[in-house]
Parts: structure tokens; sequence; C-alpha cells
């Protein structure tokens, strides 16, 4: 979503989908996973206080949607100071498995172990993120195997704040536990040149000077995003789900969409929806994936038409009269519970005259890579990527929107007045298109460029199919510019794709005293980009800071 996380209390960012105002080089939103708890029980204190800023700060990171309540979060630690105080050095009592079991609910408390020690987590439940069924499931027993979904609960903060609800330790006897396996142990190899952002789940971005060296992007170098450990598919028992009028369920395996409806190709660019978030942080701190400005990428991709498929299960093209409907999605990735990713994408997105929503089963020419949903997934051209669902293993229409957590509690813009205290998720529609914008990736920020002529390389992007037709890049700061092109002579276009861009200019020396240091007086590169529609990127577009220019002397 596009809520920006603060480090501390207060300084909170939001920006809206269709234009990213306070934010100018292409803010994005985020997708958050993990879970963790954020208050203290009364039995123990960690004593400096230092982890309440903490607590704020990790609730901010691990959020799955819901607003934490600081409040009660203040109120709570301030009792545990106090307790703290009343007995200081009093030991934990020994408890067995068994009697941890017994607290599996509201009413008998909730507990639950990690690494030998008890906690109770009973006030934490309604303020879960995630959902009260989801914490739960981890009620009565051990942690482990759900903090193995997500590693960022392996930080030395995160297990601070746990450490709050402390309540007793595990009898020695019965501290000892089947090691839990790794859930992300089959995930794929990967390339080496990818910048990782994130190992579990994983989620990494080529090195942004590669993305303009080819317009489609190399399978291996495309950029990946998972929420969840990548399924292992066995292609002889796939079989994808559609359900059809009235229920009817209509099972097709690879072979049979090959075979039963004819192929189409589309060149597609796909984008993160947290793409630049680093930028962010540049304005103000925020949490979540550092992600730069190279997750977005371009590829050919092969398969079936998803209104073929879907007129094939009895749904008509859509008509204007029609009520609004939704073909929902739900992935093979599922989390410990079972819980499948899941999205949705209008009913006139994929049925309408036009429509070039995919079922890919092929990128860049070859089988679908296992990182980018094999042996099918789904293509949606111009709209964000977390609707572009990997690893399809249903489809259905409906009147309402896929009730999946990624479309109902995340990926949503809200008004610069909202925050994780008081934000509504069911006001907001669930991001498809995102604005147009352009990225800089060379020259690299920093960089000590010589005098003369100076290339300017990048990309330019627009959601929703609308072609891009200008790029406007400055080495002044904006003060004065030119346009770029797509390295043959043509204005930044095609509709569906990325389009890389280069422009071409003088780079003129600085005059400065000999002995000044170079170092904060360089140049302000920009570029700003411009779709069909006529709209313009925000203020500024995207910037590099540049050392200046050398200045020979002879």
């Amino acid at each position: 979503m596009l809520l920006l996380r603060p480090i501390v209390r207060g300084l909170w960012v939001l920006q809206r989908t269709p234009r990213l105002v306070a934010v100018p080089w292409g803010s994005h939103p985020q997708a958050c996973t993990a879970w963790t708890p954020s208050h203290t029980h009364g039995t123990w204190s960690p004593g400096d206080g230092s982890w309440r800023w903490k607590v704020t700060a990790v609730g901010a990171l691990l959020g799955l949607g819901a607003g934490l309540a600081y409040g009660e979060h203040r109120r709570w630690a301030a009792e545990a100071e106090l307790n703290a105080e009343a007995a200081p050095g009093a030991p934990y009592p020994v408890f067995t498995r068994q009697e941890v079991g017994q607290h599996r609910s509201l009413a008998e408390r909730v507990w639950v172990t990690y690494r030998g020690e008890v906690f109770d987590i009973t006030n934490f439940v309604e303020l879960h993120p995630g959902g009260k069924s989801k914490i739960l499931l981890a009620a009565g027993g051990a942690l482990e195997p759900f903090w193995a979904m997500y590693a960022v609960h392996s930080q030395e903060h995160v297990l601070e704040i746990l450490r709050a609800y402390k309540v007793g330790e595990l009898s020695p006897e019965e501290q000892s536990q089947p090691s839990q396996g790794d859930p992300y142990s089959g995930d794929p190899p990967r390339h080496p040149a990818l910048k990782v952002n994130s190992l579990k789940p994983f989620n990494a971005e080529p090195p942004a000077e590669l993305l303009t060296e080819n317009y489609l992007t190399p399978n291996q170098l495309f950029f990946k995003r998972n929420h969840l450990p990548v399924p292992a598919v066995d292609p002889a028992s796939y079989q994808l789900q559609v359900e059809g009028p009235g229920g009817r369920v209509l099972a097709l395996s690879l072979p049979e969409l090959k075979r039963r409806f004819p192929k189409h190709e589309v060149t597609v660019t796909l984008q993160c929806a947290g793409n630049r978030r680093s930028e962010m942080s540049r304005v103000r701190q925020v949490k979540g994936l550092e992600w730069g400005v190279a997750a977005i990428s371009t590829a050919r991709w092969g398969g079936v038409r998803l209104r073929d498929v879907l007129a094939h299960a009895g749904y008509e093209e859509e008509e204007e009269e029609a009520e609004e409907q939704h073909v929902c999605f739900e992935g093979l990735d599922k989390d410990l519970s079972g819980v499948a990713y899941g999205a949705s994408i209008p009913y006139r997105t994929a049925m309408g005259r036009e429509a070039d929503v995919l079922l890919a089963y092929e990128m860049n020419g070859e089988e679908l890579p296992r990182d980018h949903g094999y042996p099918l997934r789904v293509v949606v051209p111009g709209v964000v990527g977390a609707r572009n669902v990997k690893w399809l293993g249903r489809v259905s229409v409906s009147r309402e929107e896929s009730p999946s957590h990624w479309q109902q509690n995340d990926y949503k813009g809200f008004s610069p007045a909202v925050d994780w205290d008081t934000v509504d998720f069911t006001t907001a529609p669930a991001i498809q298109e995102l604005p147009v914008q352009s990225a800089i990736t060379e020259p690299t920020p920093g960089a000590t460029i010589p005098p003369g002529e100076l290339t300017v390389k990048g990309y330019a992007w627009s959601g929703g199919g609308r072609g891009v037709v200008r790029v406007d890049v400055s080495l002044d700061g904006g003060r004065t510019g030119s346009g770029a092109t797509d390295g043959q002579g043509a204005a930044a276009g095609p509709g569906l794709g990325l389009a890389p861009v280069a422009a071409h200019g003088p780079c003129p020396p600085r005059r400065r005293r000999a002995g000044h240091r170079l170092q904060g007086r360089g140049r302000q590169l920009q570029c700003a980009a411009r779709h069909g529609g006529a709209h313009l990127e925000p203020a500024g577009g995207a910037e590099q800071r540049l050392a200046p220019c050398p200045r020979h002397r002879g």
C-alpha cells in the first residue's frame, strides 16, 4: 500500500494513487507480509525503555495492513515497567508443553513458545495486522514453524520485542524440538548479479544500468517479487481450475490449454508496486523492502488469452451496461495455514474486445521459469505487478473483488491525512494502474562525469497501456532541458512496455577556485515523462546528483 511507515511517531507520509506528489521521484505502494508482537506483558521490561520506539518501528515494518493501536501499547508499557520495578529479578515459572497447550483461546489466554521460552500474547491478538485467525494458528504451540516463513523475525530487535511478552520458560526436558524444515529450501537458484532485498521470501532486482542494455530483460535478471515460498508444481498433474457460470468447474491441464486455445504473444512491462521505495527514504525514512529503480522489467510473454478461456467456460464479452464484476485469481503459493496468494482485476479488463490479458506459459521464448510462475501465470498489461498472479491455480468470476489480504488490506492508496491509527481499508479501491514515471539508470548517483558530451540513459513507463510520448532531461535541476529518444530517433513509446530512452548533451565544466573541494557541489540531473493522455510526471520526475565535471588546467 502507499502508507509510508515512520521510524518515529509523527513522520507519516502517505501518497494517493493517481499522482504521487509529496515524494516526487515515483513513489509506489509496498507489500508487507510478516507479523510481529509489539507490546509488553506486565511481567517483564528491558528496563531502559528503548524497546518502545522499536515497537513502533517494527510494527510499522511488519504490518499486514491493520493499524496498530499505539496508545494501548504505551499504556501496557507503563504498566509493565511498574510491575517490573515491584518485582525485580523475580525468577520465571517453568511450564511443560502440555501446560502451554492449554492456553489456546482468548478465554484461557493465548500462549506460545519460542526457543525454550513461554510468552503470553493475548493482548496482541486483536491487534495482529494479519487478523486474529492467523495469529491463533500458533496458539498453545511453537512459533518456529510460522516464523520460518519470514526471515525478518530473526532480527535481534524483533526478538527483543517478543521478550516483552515473556511469562515463563519451558521445562528443560521439553525444550528440544525436532528442527523445522526450511520452507524456502526448495526455491530455485538465482543469478548472482541480482541485488537482493529479501532472501525469505526472495525479492531482488537487477543492476539498474542493465535495464537499458536490452529492450527485453533476460529472464535471469528479471526482477523477482515473491510473497511466499516458490511452490514445487508437478507439470504432469497440474490442472487449472476455472469456475464457470453456475459453479461448474472446468479443469484444464497445460497440454489442454495449449491444444484448445490459440497461442498469443504480447510484450509487457511488469513493475513491483514498491519500485523506487529507497527514493522515498531520501525524503523521509520509511520501512519496507528497499527497492531501487529496477523493480521493473520487460518480457515477451507467450500463452493463451484469458478471455478465450473464460468464453470457453461460458462467460460472455463485457457489455457496457453490465453490472461490475471481477475476475479473481488464486495462486499455488501458500502460507503454513494453507492460505494462497490471490488478487483480482475488473471483468472489463479481462473480457474487453481489445483485452490482451494472458495466461502465460512462456517468457522470452522459453518455458516460464519457476520464480516467475511456472507452469502458468497471469500477465495483465498496464496493471500493477501485484495483480499478475504467479503459479496460477484457480480462476473465478465474482461480483466482489478477491477476498485475499493482498487485494483487500494492501496495495491501496489513501489521503495524507490517514495514518495507521485511522486507516480503514474498506474506503479505498485496490490499485490497478500506476502513474506515468521515468528513471535515470546511467550515470549513477554521485558519479563523476568528464567534460564534453554526456549520454544519459534511463526508462519511462506509464500504466494502463498509455504510451509514453515524451521524456524531458535536464542537467541543471529543471531550468533547461532537452527531449530523449528511444535510440531509434522516435519518441519513447510502446504502450504496454517500458521504453528505454537516452539523451545527449554537453557537460560544461564548473568554475571553481583552486583547492576547493568538489564534494556537495555537483549537478542535479532530472528527467520527467509524459504519456499519451497528456499527463506529465510530477515536477522533477526522477533525479540524480552528480559530481561536477572536472576542470582541466593547462
